[in-house]
């Protein structure tokens, strides 16, 4: 099913807002213990790395500074590794890597609304 970048960008936008607010509610050490919060946060970077495999080559290639492959890449690492997921490494990309991609979403999103005229 065809979705736009605009819908493309909500969802992953959508996923980051619930990674972000559990990470402000727990510690790393209680989301390593929580199999279910595990579990839901591996869920959210594996939508966001379908999403981002779903952008349109035009966005990707005009902003060249997101890092696209890695976040499409930790998503095929998720969906393929379900034997051997670093959840250590999902919290890292959850509490680190993920607002910086939020604020780079956010101005993207900006820049396509303005240029789509809406």
């Amino acid at each position: 099913m065809y979705r736009s970048n605009e819908e493309l960008f909500k969802h992953i936008f959508d996923e980051i807002v619930f990674l972000e607010s559990e990470t402000r509610t727990i510690s790393e050490e209680v989301f390593l213990k929580d199999e279910k919060t595990q579990r839901a946060f591996a869920r959210s970077i594996e939508i966001i790395g379908e999403a981002v495999k779903n952008i349109s080559s035009d966005v990707i290639i005009k902003y060249k500074e997101v890092p696209w492959r890695n976040i499409a890449g930790m998503r095929d690492k998720l969906i393929h590794g379900y034997f051997s997921v670093d959840y250590e490494i999902v919290w890292d990309v959850a509490k680190n890597i993920i607002p910086e991609f939020k604020n780079q979403l956010i101005k993207i999103m900006d820049t396509e609304k303005k240029k789509n005229g809406n």
